[in-house]
């Protein structure tokens, strides 16, 4: 078993708790939560790359997440190439 394997099961595993957590998330959504918690990713692009997944769904979910109270806050936007950074919201904000 490599290194990577046990991280990977982390990461699906605190997925999977936040979804739990609420069920109104996607799984993608709860992974950009993940991601963005564990720094992993605080972008669309590098989300995207780093899932595998195309950057329009991770975009779409990620604007979807936004729009949800609590979650994450959109920082900035790159008009050009649509890259979308985030962050999480901070407890008690």
């Amino acid at each position: 078993m490599t290194e990577e394997a046990p991280e990977a099961e982390r990461f699906l595993a605190l997925v999977a708790a936040a979804q739990e957590g609420d069920p109104a998330l996607s799984p993608i959504q709860a992974a950009i939560m993940v991601a963005a918690d564990l720094g992993i990713a605080r972008d669309s692009r590098t989300f995207a790359r780093v899932l595998g997944i195309e950057h329009a769904l991770a975009l779409r979910e990620l604007n979807d997440l936004a729009e949800m109270a609590g979650y994450l806050t959109i920082s900035k936007r790159d008009p050009r190439t649509l890259r979308t950074f985030y962050q999480p919201v901070e407890d008690g904000s």
